[in-house]
């Protein structure tokens, strides 16, 4: 049974301490990166495959796709579809070098979870960028996320323990077939660091989810090495009709 969250995340996702300044949206005045409005008009629930996170028009314990291929994780958290505005804040947020949106994108998915009542998991993993990519983009968007997450629901978290040692081509620049290929093998968990995650709920935190090839592999992974269960807690899920690669 889905554990009670001791602590929800604040009034609204952009809440975050900061002097008044325009919304990242509407640029209206706010004491929130996202003001509430915006957040109500443009991050409200809507029903989706609890498996992978499809928006759908009547929430469902799986949809078609997950009955008929199951994935390694169990079930899919996101904060709200990759339309507008969220596909521009996250695309600055992570190319952009526009790393205080964290603050907001990151309350965004702790509300979703508060709201979804998912169990506790005991860690936190950000999917990790392999090192080169690291150099490359000066910050980890998905570490970034997860800080914020663990400390709006309290919740450890790890950098590390999840790595990515081969730089793999950028996943948005292939189909969904090589995307699958691209990533095989990409994923290992620190051998000295197994024992964290045998017998354990994991959650995974990423900004995006697309096809879900790297969600995938990054759940197979955790599960080889003896976790109990993966999870996966992504800011926006690419919808359907979107969902070319």
């Amino acid at each position: 049974m889905p554990t009670a969250w001791p602590v929800a995340p604040s009034a609204h996702p952009g809440a975050w301490p900061r002097l008044l300044g325009p919304c990242e949206v509407c640029r209206r005045w706010s004491p929130a990166a996202l003001c509430a409005d915006c957040v109500a008009r443009f991050g409200a629930p809507r029903p989706r495959c609890a498996r992978c996170g499809l928006a759908l028009g009547a929430a469902s314990a799986a949809c078609g796709a997950c009955l008929r291929e199951p994935p390694p994780f169990e079930r899919t958290v996101c904060g709200a579809d990759y339309r507008f505005p969220w596909d521009g804040l996250i695309t600055e947020f992570k190319f952009q070098g526009r790393v205080e949106l964290a603050a907001a994108l990151g309350r965004l998915l702790a509300a979703a979870v508060c709201r979804a009542a998912v169990p506790r998991p005991a860690l936190l993993l950000p999917v990790p960028l392999a090192d080169a990519r690291l150099r490359e983009r000066g910050y980890d968007q998905a570490w970034a996320l997860a800080r914020v997450l663990a400390r709006a629901l309290r919740l450890p978290a790890e950098a590390r323990l999840l790595q990515r040692p081969l730089a793999t081509v950028h996943q948005a620049t292939l189909d969904r077939a090589a995307r699958q290929r691209n990533l095989r093998a990409a994923f290992m968990v620190d051998p000295r660091r197994r024992p964290a995650v045998q017998g354990q709920r994991i959650a995974l935190v990423d900004d995006v989810m697309t096809t879900g090839a790297t969600v995938r592999e990054a759940a197979s992974a955790l599960l080889r090495a003896g976790a109990a269960a993966v999870d996966v807690w992504v800011v926006a899920r690419t919808p359907a009709d979107a969902d070319a690669g």
